[in-house]
């Protein structure tokens, strides 16, 4: 197949080639098939084997209570044996799935098979191949991964305090944290043997990061003071500070401890270069990786000529928009940094700066919400928060992201933005990123497929990041038509948006394929971009440990505006936006499904 042609597996692409145009978007009005409710018996056996296995998994979805309540208490097994066992539970249901007959099942049964199929084949190339949990994430231990990383968020996060039950239940997984951490610390050792060990400034970053979790008194640690804020707020009675700081004191603590001394010593031995060719298979992962962030099999030379096209492109109608507001000097990046540091764009960085950043935000996404509907036929209701990344994870923390609410409703939906320099974040630059991560971008997309009542669990949780990045990108675009920018700097920040997305294409083949080191790859995103040279680099560095995510974004959006140029083409007159955004209702899927699924639904409405 070409390599320009988005790919999915043999049996996704002939199955959407016949697919009924609607019976994704309306599977409850569609007849079911004979084998459809055996078929759905099979997901939710998977389903809940995934929430067994992960009682994180199971609070963030909000189903640990009744005879699930026990995940509560327990933190997941990081360890490789468990890692092992999953490719062993992942093996055995692709063989009862592929095993699964379609003769009699509707076509959107069969559909749902086929993308379940491609999720669970991809899951196991990491383990299967390379003997590591990710081909995206291939460090154990780095500035953005590892439980030192992700479990005080997810305490703070996730585990919702409502009653004197959760707080026990919180005090059980703070006991399991140092547990936790000498796992993570023994894999990370065993994986450095065989090469497997973050860059140089990666582990620093780590490093930091660590020393900053661990250096507060035991009483004044945020695993603390999350719990006992908590049960405050809520009139929980109870000694819960006291026994919450002698777990981080006896256990955690030496915990962290020991695994400061060893990333320390991994500093020393780890290879020089910041891209995964340094690592044994690394141009087998990066390919894996690179098709797994974009389901595509653009080789790297492709999506970095594709890159190098979109920020020549982009900058050029940059170029006219900044010329007409008076910023003439030097290239498109020079006069974006200039902006940048213009007074009248820049918050306080302080206190009261972050507090009312944060509510130019809020009310950002209030008075997108006010125009939705001219978009979309549904808008979802799950409530979304938007909060700074704590500060104890902010120096290797992502600019921003976003976190998907509780199935159930307990916890909403919450946007991070890392507010560490909130020079990072001039005012021009902001709708844009609230737009990709609230409404109509990841909070609207994935609230959406949630709420779906055509579609099973399983599907409703799956991820597929070209998809989900590519629409939060498209979202930005939809922004503007629908009059979210309320100038033209603001209209500037969307394009320098776009403009960063394609010079990840360029940099994230930059470091991983052409060797390019960290200064060279932030040099190029300061020149190109205009963002600020922290900022850039945290992003860089995320490029690094990260292979092949940063390229889901620009390459998923091209598919879904070409998806929507093909059938407005189709359709004249006749193509309703609204119907068009309907797919989001059929959940996420591989780009190929996606585009093969609105060209059907377009031959139909064109008769």
């Amino acid at each position: 197949m070409d390599r320009r042609s988005f790919i999915a597996s043999a049996g996704v692409a002939a199955l959407v080639a016949g697919f009924h145009p609607w019976a994704a978007s309306a599977a409850n009005d569609a007849p079911a098939g004979p084998d459809d409710a055996r078929l759905n018996a099979l997901f939710d056996e998977i389903f809940a084997e995934a929430l067994d296995a992960s009682p994180e998994f199971c609070t963030g979805l909000g189903l640990d209570k009744g005879a699930r309540a026990a995940a509560k208490s327990r933190l997941d097994d990081n360890s490789d044996e468990e890692m092992r066992r999953d490719l062993a539970r992942t093996k055995r249901r692709l063989a009862q799935l592929e095993a699964f007959p379609v003769d009699k099942l509707s076509e959107a049964a069969a559909l749902n098979r086929e993308i379940v199929l491609y999720s669970l084949r991809n899951s196991t190339v990491a383990p299967e191949r390379f003997g590591i949990d990710s081909v995206i994430r291939p460090y154990r231990i780095f500035q953005q991964g590892g439980a030192y990383f992700s479990v005080p968020d997810f305490l703070n996060d996730a585990h919702v305090i409502a009653d004197r039950a959760d707080c026990d239940a919180y005090l059980s997984r703070l006991e399991a944290f140092g547990p936790v951490l000498d796992t993570d610390s023994s894999v990370q050792r065993a994986r450095s043997e065989r090469g497997f060990t973050a860059p140089d400034f990666s582990v620093d970053l780590t490093l930091v990061q660590l020393r900053k979790l661990r250096d507060v008194p035991a009483e004044k640690s945020p695993l603390v003071l999350s719990l006992t804020r908590r049960a405050a707020e809520k009139g929980i009675v109870g000694d819960f500070g006291p026994a919450a700081a002698r777990l981080v004191e006896q256990s955690v603590y030496p915990a962290l401890d020991r695994q400061i001394a060893m990333m320390t010593q991994l500093r020393g031995t780890t290879r020089p270069g910041a891209g995964v060719w340094r690592l044994p298979d690394g141009d087998a992962i990066y390919a894996a990786a690179l098709a797994q962030a974009t389901t595509t099999n653009f080789t790297p030379d492709e999506v970095h000529r594709m890159g190098l096209d979109q920020v020549a492109e982009i900058s050029a109608e940059l170029d006219a928009i900044l010329r007409a507001q008076g910023f003439t000097k030097g290239g498109v990046g020079e006069r974006l940094t200039a902006l940048n540091k213009d007074p009248r764009q820049l918050y306080a960085n302080d206190a009261a700066g972050r507090a009312a950043l944060i509510a130019s935000l809020n009310e950002g996404v209030k008075g997108m919400y006010a125009k939705l509907g001219r978009y979309f036929s549904h808008v979802p209701t799950a409530a979304l928060e938007i909060r700074a990344v704590p500060v104890e994870i902010q120096d290797g923390a992502s600019n921003g992201y976003y976190k998907r609410a509780t199935l159930d409703g307990s916890r909403p939906a919450i946007y991070f933005i890392n507010l560490k320099d909130v020079g990072d974040w001039p005012k021009y630059s902001l709708p844009a990123l609230t737009y990709h991560e609230g409404v109509p971008g990841h909070h609207l997309q994935i609230s959406l497929a949630q709420e779906s009542k055509d579609i099973p669990t399983l599907r409703k949780i799956s991820f597929f990041g070209a998809y989900s990045e590519g629409w939060a990108l498209y979202a930005e675009q939809l922004a503007d038509e629908l009059g979210g920018y309320a100038d033209p700097l603001e209209r500037a920040g969307y394009l320098q948006s776009f403009l960063f997305r394609a010079a990840r294409l360029v940099v994230d083949t930059g470091i991983h394929v052409k060797r390019w080191d960290r200064p060279k790859a932030t040099a190029y995103m300061v020149e190109t971009t205009g963002f600020a040279a922290p900022r850039s680099q945290r992003e860089v560095e995320r490029y690094c440990t990260q292979p092949g995510q940063a390229c889901s974004y620009k390459v998923g959006h091209m598919a879904w505006v070409r998806a929507r140029t093909q059938a407005e083409a189709r359709l004249g007159g006749r193509f309703d936006i609204r119907q068009f955004h309907d797919v989001l209702k059929s959940g996420a899927m591989p780009l190929t499904v996606m585009e093969k699924l609105v060209e059907k639904r377009s031959e139909a409405a064109a008769g």
